[in-house]
């Protein structure tokens, strides 16, 4: 067979082929199907339409809307016929009326809380007159007076809290260009991880005093009397730093360890799958040796506050309920709180050595630090700074305790009043939290178990008023067993030490220098930089006051350091370092 193309006629008239009715040029061309006129500009979509209902039988020239080729049905504005009910016989209208209009307008809709009692309005400023009025407050009887109210509907209640957009969560630490990332570690490497590690045999070292805990803080909840919170503006805390703590260097000097951290860097690793916002730790291989270091000001000095709940916090520091400025009121709040149930009798128990990082003369919050080592391989040994806050003595045997506080804000953001619920369902009030903060609560297990705490009291502490944040209650204290509560949050011991060993054999692998550790702010991963040496040095720049307002200490009370305090907020200053006798300090004070 050959292939005929036959003859193509030109028409001057337009596109397409002539309007002519002389039977097809070619023998095997189809009968019955029509052209579709179109215009240079249309946008063809699709070639033949197959859905459509198609009878090549009845398919003619006088009903061209049948054929599979027709779009006048796609486009509105054709000048074709389209197609009505009444031509297409299966087409079925199921219903023709009209939507029905609401019965009392858009106002009117389902409210769950509208036979509760208002509850208190957000502003601390009570409603104008004029306000009321226009919600239908100032009319007889509280009908409404003037235009109906178009205001989006809130169904404010006790477990409803308005939803935010995600925040973009910052970088605890600036990733410089000139950074150099060497790993990149994934969350859920860490879940897998498990290593188990003893408890060590005895310290090697404890130094600091500690005082009683007063028993009568077990007694105290929201229906007898709830405790105010009292302010110790006198009692200097330190947070000092792995490679500045004078014992560290002293027993490195002594090689009783090949690894140096304290109970704050290590518990941050252990739980690092639980955390949501940003952190990082300063690593330093010298020699054979591995320090474990926080920078000065880090966010590992502060308490973060809601940070696994879904609800949103503010993004402006000036905001009370921001993220920063609760993390700064629960430091606060911790710091007055682990001082607060102490007996302050006078009566204290002394260890090996004073304070090592006080200086004379000096109030200090009692607190001991003891240093452990931990045996994580053969030849691999581990030290840490951990920290007791009371001690306790029960029928002549005395228990090592550690001191937290949780802080209420605003019940609205938890959908839990503590002051209602914490007597009768303090297990929803703690499930909660859990929920809400399962980082810091794990850290604090961590803590106390690193400590070889026998005991860890957790006190709920909440505001006076929700917008008040310098005035705080002690609502009750509750006492844990550090490895039961780790068991009921199920926080894994031998995770945790997982976790520390692969870092640990990570960071041994690395050349002489100094690292970084970073979370990542949006991902559940971490990354380690390689950082040049003197990174992290001098950041804090103190811009020197006028000169009429400096104030000149007297001559016999000049000495080689200073101390310089950093006031976060009006009412607290978390965060200040001091220089004196040769060694760098971190102290966290009241300001």
């Amino acid at each position: 067979m050959g292939f005929e193309i036959g003859a193509v006629p030109f028409n001057p008239d337009g596109w397409g082929p002539l309007d002519t009715s002389s039977p097809p040029p070619l023998s095997n061309h189809l009968s019955n199907v029509p052209f579709a006129p179109f215009s240079r500009s249309d946008k063809l979509g699709r070639i033949a339409d197959w859905t459509r209902n198609y009878n090549p039988s009845s398919a003619s020239r006088n009903h061209p809307h049948h054929s599979v080729f027709d779009f006048a049905l796609d486009d509105p504005s054709s000048a074709s016929p389209a197609l009505t009910a009444d031509e297409d016989p299966s087409f079925r209208l199921v219903d023709g009326k009209p939507p029905p209009r609401p019965r009392f307008g858009p106002r009117w809709r389902f409210n769950p809380n509208h036979n509760r009692p208002n509850l208190p309005q957000r502003r601390d400023d009570n409603p104008s007159q004029s306000d009321k009025d226009s919600r239908g407050g100032g009319g007889a009887g509280g009908q409404r007076s003037g235009p109906p109210d178009r205001r989006p509907f809130r169904p404010y209640g006790p477990n409803f809290h308005p939803r935010r957009e995600a925040a973009v969560l910052k970088s605890s630490v600036d990733i410089q260009p000139e950074w150099t990332m060497l790993e990149q570690i994934p969350f859920s490497t860490f879940t897998k991880l498990s290593y188990s590690v003893p408890d060590p045999p005895e310290d090697l070292l404890v130094c600091g005093a500690l005082e009683f805990y007063d028993r009568g803080y077990d007694r105290v909840n929201p229906r007898s009397g709830e405790r105010r919170l009292e302010r110790f503006k006198s009692c200097n805390f330190f947070k000092v730093t792995t490679t500045d703590d004078p014992v560290v260097r002293r027993l490195a000097n002594e090689d009783r360890a090949t690894v140096f951290a304290t109970d704050t860097i290590l518990s941050a690793l252990m739980c690092a799958p639980r955390s949501a916002y940003s952190w990082d730790v300063v690593v330093q291989r010298v020699g054979n040796k591995l320090f474990f270091d926080k920078r000065d000001g880090s966010q590992l000095d502060l308490l973060s506050v809601n940070e696994t709940s879904q609800e949103q916090l503010p993004d402006s520091k000036d905001d009370i309920n921001s993220a920063h400025s609760l993390s700064v009121e629960a430091a606060y709040i911790n710091q007055n709180f682990s001082q607060q149930v102490l007996m302050r009798d006078g009566n204290k128990v002394t260890f090996d050595e004073p304070n090592p990082f006080a200086s004379e003369g000096e109030e200090v919050a009692p607190v001991a630090y003891r240093y452990r080592r931990w045996k994580l391989d053969d030849d691999l040994y581990l030290v840490s700074r951990c920290e007791v806050h009371a001690i306790s003595d029960n029928k002549g045997q005395r228990s090592f305790l550690t001191l937290n506080a949780l802080n209420e804000f605003d019940p609205k953001y938890t959908g839990v009043d503590w002051r209602q619920k914490l007597e009768t369902q303090r297990g929803a009030v703690l499930a909660t939290e859990l929920k809400n903060n399962a980082n810091k609560l794990a850290k604090w297990t961590a803590q106390a178990m690193l400590g070889g705490a026998d005991l860890m009291k957790i006190g709920y502490v909440s505001r006076t008023h929700p917008r008040d944040h310098y005035n705080h209650a002690i609502l009750s204290v509750v006492g844990y067993k550090p490895r039961e509560f780790a068991a009921q949050i199920n926080l894994n011991p031998a995770n945790m030490w997982g976790i520390v060993k692969s870092v640990v054999d990570l960071c041994m692998k690395l050349n002489e220098g100094k690292y970084v550790i970073v979370k990542d702010p949006m991902k559940p991963q971490v990354r380690i930089y390689e950082v040049p040496p003197d990174a992290f040095e001098n950041e804090y720049v103190e811009e020197p006051l006028p000169e009429e307002e400096q104030v000149q200490p007297p001559a016999e009370d000049q000495t080689d350091g200073a101390a310089e305090e950093v006031a976060a907020g009006d009412a607290v200053g978390i965060a200040a370092s001091v220089e004196g006798g040769g060694e760098k300090k971190e102290v966290v004070s009241e300001a």
